[in-house]
């Protein structure tokens, strides 16, 4: 639905559309303008109805304000309808009026109870013996002794900072960060050194917290982390009743203005000591120590917070556009999971973002939301943050850090406006490559201008199970210690406080991208956020802290490869080969005489091939990081059993299917060169799902034992013995012979049908003649026996389905309608040949596409739904994952795409949608819309399953008659009750345990 011409405009009883309701959560409707519709024919539950407008309505002068509206429409965006999905977006995610008083009431009340709470005299900083037994120090204290001393007393100041007084705070989950200015006599000098700040930050928080949660205005008070980093604890409070779920309030302790010096903070400084840290006796003098940019940025980001905040306000100010801007960009991430833990991309880093394109004019106040969505994501795609830093400072005071010593340390680099303070410090180079990924992803759904593009940008949720074609879960977590000690991460573990899962990060995914090499496309990380906990309770470890996940979007034209070829011997390169692959590493000939290191994995069958990366990040992560492979728990192929036939132990079948298709393409080159016949072969096209490959349990050559049988002479025939076991069924494989047309075929349908029977016969001689093949022919196909595989072969005459379409007058008078006869000829000899043909080419351009289609099917069928279903309608289904795969990558594993089938089938609104898969991008944008036009007008008159293929463009053929309303909606329930499921199971990272095909998995 495109915009509306000026003098169209469409309206409510009001003037003004009405608008359905939308929701963020999965699977909620979408807004749509509704109307005012006939009372005469009333609508089918729940389906779109044209709009029915008079002739004084329809051609009524539209007024300055509508006028306005589509000027600023075209101008903005490039359809009315996204520019109603952003508006209702973004109201649905902003805080309504009603919710801010509650919050500020809130706030201040929260103000008034943190100044109240009593000060603390003077003790030393290991001296803890002042803390209440009801609270606990929300700090790992290691090592415990440190210098300084620690007294509580009141904030100096206190300031709500962040989203919410911005304006870019978004629903459901709303905080409110506030800064607590701790009074400067608390610091001694060298408090930025070994940990001196954050043990008396800590202190401050757990003092705050037993006050605070003895005060009966809050419901909850409880400790959590800062962006996951375990250093800076902040602590949460929520208030009392049924306002606890309304606001999170998060106090950040910060130290005074001025108090550190930045030059003791540049990336280059330590102030971690290893004599300190290490428990050294004496810090050793043959090596300086190593710096520590992590811990730096860690207390320059406690500093900058209200500088941060003040220029945000003046960037944004009473930009309207620039705040709906930035929270369409916070659900892009939140959809993406992106925003989450430490180093996650998160609102913050977006809005700063924001505030620099506005510097560098790539982006206007003036501009909408959508228009700032567009310019972000383009500058995301478009610019390389770990090659080229960008900055906010305007400085050139040459004692100021420049970007190159920033990337030295840090793999992305984004300067504030101090130049001192690198915003993206904790972003980790996966999670910069992930976001450039999926924003190139958005940037070419947006260029589409795909009716769906709001939905598929801003509404579909994407969890790494479902966008990554293989999981590892690293775990338990107190395994990456000894890779911190293998890989001799000391001083990375300095910088980090001790957060070995932090720093064996970085170089455990170096490792693994150099390994998969050409199979990878992408490899991200996700870490769980660490849960709030009691105040009471002690902080949580990084062994308690769940799973390392890693997702890994791969490449399917090196995927199955079983060869890595490294460089020759006598090259210095070969050393290091070597070193990297350990024991795997062999040196060959080759057929071209060269002698090289190579790895070569074993994998004997495609689906152990899919496998190979396994086999890469277990041996890496044993060889390098002492990681056993039982902490390596691999999620790639445990669906793979559910399509192994029953003697099939370490193949899923596609053996099998490519030896059936080689023997059809021969087949098909013998019927091609057949002498003999009285008219030539025009055309061979198979329609079996075999011959597309998406049969579930392909047929496996059957050679018969002939002491099973009585040979009958006279009829050429073999006939089972009745002392013997019974022999196997053979099904046979349908093909399609068309014959060349010729003024001597028949123009009756019954002598058309009579020819086409002695072309069958004859068909039958000449296949025994000339080439040996045991044949049985009848009227209708005739059966040949080749390499244990049996085809049935069937002559087709192009005009017969316009001959079974005539229809007779008691006048005499020859009209053309459809009849069963014919559609059903149309169907098996020219619309199946095309969709079996266009299918074999999408397996051959994406080899994940026969796994995908055999697993629906087999679920399909698991659950009691396969006699509703064609195999052809669930074939297109699958394919459509791989053609219209927005806004993931088209599948490389038939895990994945399983799950985006189940996730299709269960949210696509079959009832006002058809589903247009376009084979061979034969369909163009404008036809599309044509189609779903056509669509709407005609919908009462199609099924329940509509779906759409470049040579069906109107009538659904493959769903005319299944599935059922009933049936269609089973699926849709059981799809959406199964995919929690399998997903749940899959992302445990104790093992998916016995999935099942019966029932849900």
């Amino acid at each position: 639905m495109g915009p509306a011409p000026a003098g169209e405009q469409l309206r409510g009883a009001a003037g003004e559309p009405e608008v359905l309701e939308l929701g963020l959560e999965e699977g909620s409707k979408e807004k749509v303008t509704s109307r005012k519709r006939s009372k005469t024919e009333p609508p089918a539950d729940g389906l779109l109805q044209p709009v029915k407008l008079s002739r004084a309505e329809l051609y009524k002068e539209p007024t300055n304000e509508e006028l306005n509206r589509l000027r600023e429409t075209e101008i903005l965006f490039h359809s009315s309808l996204l520019r109603l999905q952003v508006e209702e977006l973004l109201k649905e995610v902003r805080l309504s009026d009603k919710k801010k008083e509650r919050i500020d009431a809130f706030l201040k009340e929260v103000n008034q109870r943190i100044q109240r709470v009593p000060s603390v005299p003077e003790t030393e900083l290991t001296d803890q013996s002042w803390l209440p037994a009801g609270v606990r120090v929300p700090l790992h204290q290691v090592p415990y002794a440190v210098k300084g001393s620690f007294r509580f007393l009141p904030p100096s100041q206190i300031t709500v900072v962040g989203s919410y007084l911005l304006g870019t705070c978004i629903r459901p989950d709303v905080n409110v960060d506030v800064a607590l200015t701790m009074p400067r006599e608390i610091f001694q000098d060298k408090d930025g050194l070994n940990q001196r700040y954050f043990r008396k930050r800590a202190l401050y928080l757990a003092h705050l917290a037993y006050h605070l949660a003895q005060d009966p205005l809050f419901g909850s008070v409880r400790f959590s982390y800062t962006s996951g980093c375990h250093l800076k604890p902040s602590l949460l409070l929520r208030p009392q009743g049924k306002d606890e779920r309304l606001v999170t309030v998060r106090l950040h302790p910060c130290p005074p203005l001025d108090f550190f010096r930045p030059c003791r903070l540049l990336p280059t400084k330590n102030n971690v000591r290893s004599a300190w840290y290490r428990g050294h006796s004496a810090p050793e003098s043959a090596s300086p120590e190593p710096p520590t940019p992590h811990y730096n940025t860690w207390i320059l980001q406690d500093t900058a917070l209200e500088s941060q905040m003040h220029l945000l306000s003046i960037v944004l100010g009473s930009a309207q556009g620039l705040k709906d801007g930035i929270a369409l960009l916070k659900v892009w991430l939140r959809q993406r999971e992106l925003d989450k833990g430490l180093g996650g991309f998160n609102g913050f880093l977006i809005s700063m973002l924001v505030a620099f394109l506005v510097s560098k004019r790539k982006i206007h106040t003036t501009m909408s939301g959508y228009q700032v969505l567009r310019s972000v994501l383009q500058f995301l795609a478009t610019t390389d943050l770990t090659v080229n830093g960008i900055s906010l400072s305007l400085g050139s005071d040459p004692s100021m850090p420049v970007l190159a010593d920033f990337h030295q340390v840090f793999p992305v680099v984004f300067l504030d406006s101090t130049g001192h303070l690198n915003l993206c410090a904790d972003v980790t180079a996966s999670t910069y490559k992930q976001v450039q990924h999926e924003a190139q992803l958005s940037m070419a759904l947006l260029d589409s201008q795909a009716d769906d593009g709001f939905h598929l940008l801003l509404m579909t949720p994407k969890p790494m199970v479902r966008a990554f074609d293989h999981i590892v879960h690293l775990r338990p977590l107190s395994r990456l210690q000894a890779a911190c000690h293998r890989l001799k991460l000391w001083p990375e573990l300095q910088d980090n406080g001790g957060d070995y899962v932090s720093a064996a990060l970085g170089p455990l995914t170096a490792i693994l991208e150099q390994g998969l090499g050409s199979r990878l496309h992408l490899l991200a990380h996700s870490r769980p956020p660490v849960p709030e906990w009691d105040i009471k309770e002690e902080p949580p470890k990084h062994k308690d802290c769940g799973t390392l996940t890693l997702g890994l979007l791969l490449q399917p034209e090196g995927l199955t490869s079983v060869l890595d070829l490294g460089p020759e011997a006598d090259r210095p390169e070969a050393a290091d080969f070597r070193q990297f692959w350990g024991s795997r590493s062999e040196l060959r000939r080759f057929q071209d005489g060269a002698i090289r290191e190579a790895v070569v994995w074993e994998a004997a069958s495609v689906s152990e091939k899919r496998l190979i990366p396994q086999q890469v990040v277990t041996h890496l992560l044993a060889l390098h990081a002492d990681i056993p492979d039982t902490c390596v728990h691999y999620v790639g192929g445990f669906l793979d059993a559910l399509i192994q036939g029953p003697k099939e132990l370490s193949n899923t079948g596609e053996e099998a299917l490519a030896l059936a298709v080689r023997s059809y393409d021969d087949l098909s080159r013998l019927l091609w060169g057949l002498e003999g016949l009285p008219l030539t072969v025009s055309a061979v096209q198979g329609t079996h799902p075999v011959l597309r490959y998406t049969e579930v349990f392909p047929p496996t050559p059957v050679r018969p034992a002939y002491s099973f049988y009585k040979h009958l002479k006279e009829r050429a025939s073999l006939l089972p013995r009745l002392d013997k076991p019974c022999p196997a069924y053979v099904e046979p494989m349908t093909v399609v012979c068309h014959l060349e047309g010729s003024g001597k075929w028949p123009q009756n349908a019954e002598a058309v049908q009579r020819v086409r029977a002695a072309f069958q016969l004859r068909l039958a001689e000449l296949l025994t003649q000339q080439h040996r093949l045991q044949c049985r022919a009848t009227a209708t196909h005739t059966d040949v026996l080749k390499d244990g595989f049996v085809f049935r072969i069937r002559v087709a005459y192009q005009r017969e389905p316009q001959i079974l379409k005539e229809v007779r007058s008691p006048e005499g008078m020859i009209s053309m309608r459809d009849t069963p006869a014919s559609l059903r000829l149309e169907r098996e000899t020219r619309l199946l040949p095309l969709l079996t043909s266009a299918l074999h080419g999408l397996q051959q351009q994406h080899p994940a596409f026969s796994g995908v289609a055999r697993l629906t099917k087999r679920w399909v069928r698991a659950q009691l739904l396969g006699d509703g279903f064609t195999d052809e309608s669930l074939d297109l289904v699958a394919a459509a994952l791989f053609l219209h795969s927005e806004p993931f990558t088209p599948p490389s594993s038939p895990q994945v795409g399983f799950l985006r089938f189940l996730y299709l089938v269960s949210t696509f609104d079959w009832k006002n949608n058809p589903l247009i898969v376009n084979l061979n991008s034969e369909l163009t944008a404008e036809e599309q819309v044509e189609i779903r036009s056509s669509f709407l007008a005609a919908r009462t008159q199609l099924p329940v399953m509509v779906i759409i293929t470049p040579q069906d463009r109107r009538s659904s053929v493959w769903t005319q008659d299944r599935p059922s309303a009933q049936i269609l909606q089973q699926l849709v329930i059981l799809a959406a009750e199964a995919l929690p499921v399998l997903e749940r199971q899959l992302m445990d990272p104790r093992g998916p345990g016995d999935i099942r095909c019966s029932g849900h998995p």
